[in-house]
């Protein structure tokens, strides 16, 4: 049996289809919710239900409350309706317009810039072209089904090739085979774009802060190449700070590329942060925690917009010391959170 969503303060109306969550639904209709992860664990596309009851689904406890629960907000990417409801949510009206596709891609290149990190670019047939986001994913198309998430890490101006930052990891199922067996010429099926991490309007007094954990490093590059092209063209440029932490100098696989954005940016600055520098890196940089620095650096972020992208634990602790010790208002502070897939073998965020 289907049921009628109705979003609040929009008014849009849309069915629910048995089997599909409240996000699912939305984003059939074309209507653009907010959501991450799409597993429970980010929390960016919690809502609140005005009228009506769901099932929950599956989900971090840590994410949805049962104080959350009881305020009636649940998590839109895991939440399924037992009966019509009316709920509250933002909508996106940026990504409203642009198509989500599925497509044939074939592997042009893969680099390996760490010991633990490819970078796969993607080809695309030559009558395609994938409209996108700086900042947004895809999902690769598994022969079993299942789908694996990833970054897009060009920005959308420079779109000949879709590139790919790939961690590997232990049980890693796609993560592996980049590792093992997967060759150029190889053929893969994604869709996309997907994802609600982009970057929104910026008065001019607001700076930007990127944070970024090991991969998470990939759609920050996207957004970032992306306003480098834009401001080419500006008077005003915005000033922007990326605060990129990793365990050890070897984890920091484009190190080089964000050093030359400093120096041919004045807007710009890069501060990379280690938690576990090896002896033989020489280390004489920032040490500790990613989010950390960024608070001994500004007592105040009330005139910032932070925009986040890692691992649960990072982003987590980034918005609640930001919006809790450093002013940030909470709508000021965008992330996206890689879950790997041995959290969630359905849907998993792998960089």
């Amino acid at each position: 049996m289907s049921h009628q969503i109705i979003i609040q303060p929009s008014g849009h109306v849309f069915q629910v289809e048995p089997g599909e969550t409240i996000l699912e639904a939305a984003l059939r209709e074309g209507f653009s919710l907010p959501y991450g992860c799409r597993n429970g664990s980010c929390g960016i596309c919690k809502g609140r239900i005005i009228q009506g009851t769901v099932a929950y689904g599956n989900y971090s406890e840590e994410t949805l409350t049962e104080e959350d629960k009881r305020a009636g907000n649940a998590l839109f990417c895991c939440a399924s309706p037992l009966s019509d409801l009316v709920i509250e949510c933002h909508e996106i009206g940026a990504i409203k317009d642009i198509e989500i596709k599925t497509l044939p891609c074939r592997v042009h290149r893969l680099d390996l810039v760490a010991p633990d990190v490819m970078i796969i670019s993607l080809k695309l047939p030559t009558n395609q072209r994938l409209q996108f986001l700086a900042g947004q994913y895809i999902d690769i198309l598994l022969k079993d089904g299942k789908r694996r998430s990833f970054s897009l890490a060009n920005a959308p101006h420079d779109d000949e090739l879709l590139q790919l930052h790939v961690r590997n990891y232990p049980g890693g199922a796609f993560a592996e085979h980049v590792f093992t067996d997967m060759k150029v010429k190889d053929m893969l099926r994604f869709t996309g774009p997907l994802g609600s991490f982009f970057l929104r309007d910026t008065p001019s007094d607001t700076a930007i802060t990127f944070l970024a954990s090991g991969t998470g490093f990939a759609p920050i590059k996207s957004i970032l190449e992306h306003i480098f092209y834009q401001d080419s063209n500006r008077n005003e440029k915005r000033k922007m700070t990326l605060y990129w932490g990793a365990r050890t100098k070897a984890d920091l696989y484009l190190m080089n590329l964000a050093e030359n954005w400093q120096q041919q940016h004045d807007n710009f600055t890069f501060i990379p942060v280690l938690s576990d520098p090896l002896p033989t890196d020489n280390w004489q940089g920032r040490t500790g925690l990613v989010h950390e620095a960024v608070m001994q650096d500004h007592h105040n972020l009330e005139k910032h917009q932070v925009y986040a992208c890692g691992v649960p634990v990072m982003v987590k602790a980034a918005y609640h010391d930001f919006t809790s010790y450093r002013s940030l208002p909470k709508d000021a502070f965008f992330s996206d959170v890689f879950t790997p897939s041995t959290s969630n073998p359905q849907v998993a965020r792998e960089s």
